[in-house]
């Protein structure tokens, strides 16, 4: 079982999970493709697809559905340090024009990597209290394909 620590203030948010996998895994997973096997949460959004170029001042995009209607988020990648950090915004988090700062953080451990996340500028509390449980069940699902792969290798 993955355990997903989290903080909650007006508008900012912060998570830490360990993952078991290289930070190198992780880091790929967190920028690229990949994002739509995990970036989910059941009933709430799916994300179907995602593009993104992995330099500072580019631009990343994800689309999918959330409760039922089409969504996009888009940002721009401010600071890219793999596989240790990975800084972007994302446009319109809670209320139109309004931008939030994402921050991952990966800590190699002896088990895997232990995942910071950071993400603050938040329209309201409300935004950032549902932000925070999006990436909860996200990690988690993350988490679970992370087990599958290792248990895949070791056997």
């Amino acid at each position: 079982m993955t355990t997903i620590t989290k903080s909650v203030a007006d508008n900012e948010l912060a998570l830490s999970v360990v993952l078991p996998a290289p930070a190198e895994r992780v880091f790929r997973a967190l920028a690229s493709r990949e994002i739509t096997d995990w970036w989910v949460r059941p009933g709430v959004f799916d994300t179907r697809e995602w593009t993104g170029d992995l330099r500072s001042g580019s631009r990343w995009r994800a689309a999918g559905m959330s409760r039922g209607q089409p969504y996009v988020a888009t940002g721009e990648i401010l600071e890219v340090d793999p596989p240790r950090r990975l800084v972007h915004s994302w446009d319109g988090v809670g209320a139109p024009n309004e931008q939030s700062i994402l921050t991952y953080v990966l800590e190699p451990l002896a088990s895997g990597t232990r995942l910071h996340l950071r993400q603050s500028g938040f329209a309201s509390p409300v935004a950032c209290r549902e932000f925070a449980t999006g990436w909860e069940t996200s990690f988690a699902r993350l988490a679970e394909i992370l087990e599958k792969e290792r248990a895949t290798v070791t056997v």
